[in-house]
């Protein structure tokens, strides 16, 4: 499972066989939420949560955002267009 981003001490990963629609994995201190990407310019959506505050999950969507042009062609390489 790649990780295409860090932030904090989250990873953002893409796992190699998943399933479409483009989204990412946000792991960490045992916690993992799920976030569509809606590539190339939609914002990225909260799909699943399991263990992050509501703050935590603002801001991880915030640094997803600003990122998503990286995070879109990441998953692109990986899976081809999204």
């Amino acid at each position: 499972m790649p990780t295409v981003l860090r932030i904090g001490p989250f990873r953002v990963v893409v796992y190699p066989n998943d399933h479409r629609p483009a989204h990412v994995h946000v792991i960490g201190n045992g916690w993992e939420a799920v976030f569509n990407l809606n590539c190339p310019d939609g914002v990225p959506e909260l799909r699943e949560n399991f263990g992050f505050s509501q703050p935590e999950l603002t801001q991880l969507q915030q640094e997803l955002k600003a990122n998503q042009g990286k995070l879109c062609e990441e998953w692109r390489k990986i899976h081809g267009q999204p």
